[in-house]
């Protein structure tokens, strides 16, 4: 019964063996003292029961080593569970590093560090002057023309915000329309036609949007959205239309005007652009009279040339042209 009760005893400490060395650390010896096998010479020893005949356990010397960091005849030290590699190498980069930089007070510290979710803008306008020449078109009038050149000068605020001046030249470049000439020959309907020689405005600019498309391969366009309005002058006359041979009009009409727009810009580079805009001049117009007085002399009397009343008018303009930024180079300058 006790033989058997020991080979029980016996195989459970086989089973346990090799889970206490994967569990275990290996302890660096103490003073120098090497422990002998099974416990050491000074180890207490059962002298009731006899030692079994076949040890699992091999002598100290026979255990397999390890070798020590750094290769044969290598540096000994701690095992890897405590290993320091500053005192293995401490001539290595990490460790130099870690000798002028305080890790540990580094961590420490807290962190505010500021994330840019969008990447930087290609052209900063901030602080910056825009000219922009252009010439504009005539889109929701059928019967005359008010072309003209431009020009417009801006000072960027702010990435966003603009402030500047925009003004018209169309002295010279009215024009009847074809359909009016037409209209007119055919049906005997005449329309009154007044022409501009000038418009001055002070305008507000916003740029709401801007990004980037790619094109021709992998060349990449910057663009921005922008709107714009404000306040100016517009200096307009009737065009003799209702009674040519009695009427005319030396004398230009100076009227107050708004203006409002929406534009497009595609930037070849950081100082040069394309635009593209969509503008309305809305103002209240004075119109030639349709009625014509039977009597000559009260025809050519000036009062009664013009409409009683005003009319509000929409002169929609569609404007191409070109941006120019000075100065043409900027650095970037970001929150710290």
């Amino acid at each position: 019964m006790k033989q058997a009760r020991r080979w029980l005893l016996f195989a459970a400490a086989l089973l346990m063996l090799p889970q206490g060395a994967y569990a275990q650390k290996k302890k660096p010896p103490k003073g120098g003292e090497t422990p002998a096998a099974g416990g050491g010479a000074n180890a207490p020893v059962n002298m009731d029961e006899s030692a079994p005949s076949n040890p699992t356990t091999p002598p100290a010397s026979s255990q397999p080593t390890t070798p020590a960091a750094g290769g044969e005849g290598g540096v000994t030290g701690p095992s890897p569970g405590g290993m320091d590699i500053c005192q293995v190498t401490p001539d290595a980069p990490s460790c130099q590093a870690q000798k002028e930089v305080n890790l540990v007070a580094e961590a420490k510290k807290a962190v505010r560090a500021e994330v840019y979710a969008v990447q930087q803008q290609y052209v900063i306008k901030a602080q910056r002057f825009e000219v922009m020449p252009f010439f504009e078109i005539t889109l929701n009038d059928q019967f005359v023309e008010h072309d003209a050149p431009g020009l417009a000068l801006n000072y960027y605020i702010t990435q966003v915000l603009a402030v500047g001046v925009v003004g018209n030249w169309y002295d010279g470049l009215n024009a009847d329309t074809d359909f009016n000439f037409r209209n007119r020959a055919a049906a005997r309907i005449a329309v009154p036609l007044n022409i501009y020689q000038l418009s001055a405005d002070l305008n507000f600019t916003y740029v709401p949007m801007y990004g980037k498309f790619a094109g021709f391969g992998d060349f990449i366009f910057h663009y921005d959205a922008y709107i714009d309005g404000g306040v100016g002058i517009i200096r307009t006359k009737p065009l003799p239309i209702i009674d040519p041979d009695n009427r005319s009009f030396p004398d230009w009409n100076t009227l107050v005007n708004f203006d409002v727009g929406i534009g497009f810009r595609l930037f070849f580079n950081r100082w040069l652009g394309f635009i593209l805009e969509v503008r309305d001049l809305i103002y209240s117009e004075k119109l030639e009279a349709l009625g014509i007085n039977p009597d000559p002399m009260l025809a050519r009397n000036k009062s009664t040339w013009y409409d009683t009343g005003t009319h509000i008018t929409n002169d929609v303009q569609l404007q191409l042209g070109l941006s120019f930024l000075f100065p043409t180079s900027f650095e970037y300058r970001l929150p710290k």
